[in-house]
């Protein structure tokens, strides 16, 4: 017979991680500490009567503004008295969850989630105020494998989510070849495997994948591990350019709390500007976030080609979003959305005039 003690308390260990593991879940994303780094000025005062404002983001490369204001103490500053909180996310669909709970009230976040959260709740749930990053997806691959862009076909390439920025786009790029895909499963002419940024370059080393479409630092976490850049999204757009991150408030929020909402577009205004004349010390900063969120910094080899593949902008770039929601429904993930209303920048460039910068288009897609 089994030691009736050691077994009691086995059971107990695994029913407290379980429980861990329910409440962690229930949480949408994980508190960011802020270790330090922004303090509240002697003196300040609270904005709209706030004692906090919650901002959610992602650990990628791609939401630098969002890092590196976190870092810096720009939120912070913007915010006065007003504390200034963070949740990390790894998924758009639970930050979308977290912002329709309330559990945040402005978030960084790519276009799809934005996309597929607005049409979902009949355009009633969010708005895009702002731009934050274009570029920084790649399409790597392992070279034994695949030499040319023909050689995709019959392969098994990883994207980070059904239906995420990403797969869009490489459903997208695929059908554009004359490929057949299924987009529920990801079968057909090309495997499609959904897989977790945190674990696709394990997947990677594995062999279990052939190639990942995948935003930094993903992409140049692939290419340390001995794969190879097939393709840069950035050279499938015209100038370059297409939007890879944006910044959201709740609707309810935002006519409530203009106030803090115009604070955070100033602060995001604010470093941008800062990682566009400090690029250097900005690509540290965010390192440094980077690594207070996930107590592991990224090496050299990996930040610094991230870094260079990502433009930052306050410019949401909305003609592109357009054509990035036209390309779900080809691919057979959305049916035709309506986008009328989905954004409202008359705050961004409220704040845009004040810097003496150029104001910025909704390309009609502008809440009335």
């Amino acid at each position: 017979m089994p030691d009736t003690t050691a077994v009691r308390r086995t059971l107990a260990a695994l029913a407290a991680a379980l429980l861990l593991l329910l409440l962690a879940g229930c949480g949408y994303g994980s508190q960011a500490k802020d270790r330090g780094t922004a303090k509240i000025a002697p003196g300040a005062e609270r904005i709209d009567g706030l004692d906090s404002v919650t901002i959610g983001y992602f650990g990628n490369v791609t939401h630098a503004t969002a890092l590196v204001g976190h870092q810096q103490g720009f939120f912070q500053k913007a915010l006065g008295a007003t504390k200034a909180k963070y949740q990390v996310f790894n998924a758009g669909p639970s930050e979308i969850e977290a912002l329709n709970a309330g559990s945040i009230d402005i978030g960084w976040i790519g276009p799809s989630p934005a996309i597929n959260g607005y049409t979902k709740a009949d355009g009633k749930n969010l708005r895009i105020i702002g731009g934050s990053a274009s570029g920084g997806v790649k399409l790597v691959v392992d070279p034994k494998k695949i030499k040319s862009l023909k050689d995709v076909r019959g392969k098994k390439i990883a994207t980070p989510q059904l239906g995420n920025t990403q797969d869009v786009a490489f459903l997208n790029w695929a059908a554009e070849q004359g490929w057949k895909v299924d987009p529920q499963s990801g079968k057909g002419d090309v495997s499609v495997v959904r897989t977790d940024n945190k674990i696709t370059p394990d997947a990677y080393k594995s062999g279990s994948i052939d190639g990942a479409w995948v935003p930094e630092p993903t992409a140049s976490k692939l290419v340390a591990e001995g794969a190879k850049v097939l393709l840069d999204e950035s050279t499938l757009w015209p100038d370059k350019k297409f939007v890879i991150t944006n910044i959201i408030v709740s609707q309810k929020f935002l006519k409530a709390h203009p106030q803090a909402v115009e604070a955070v577009l100033k602060a995001s205004v604010d470093t941008n500007k800062w990682i566009n004349a400090h690029p250097d010390e900005a690509k540290a900063a965010a390192n440094k976030q980077l690594a207070a969120d996930s107590s592991k910094a990224l090496p050299a080899d990996v930040i610094d080609p991230a870094w260079k593949s990502i433009t930052i902008t306050d410019d949401p770039l909305a003609a592109t979003l357009n054509t990035e929601a036209r390309h779900a429904v080809k691919s057979g993930l959305l049916q035709d959305p309506r986008l009328d209303g989905i954004y409202d920048l008359t705050l961004l460039n409220k704040v845009l005039q004040a810097e003496g910068e150029p104001t910025v288009s909704d390309a009609g897609l502008g809440a009335k």
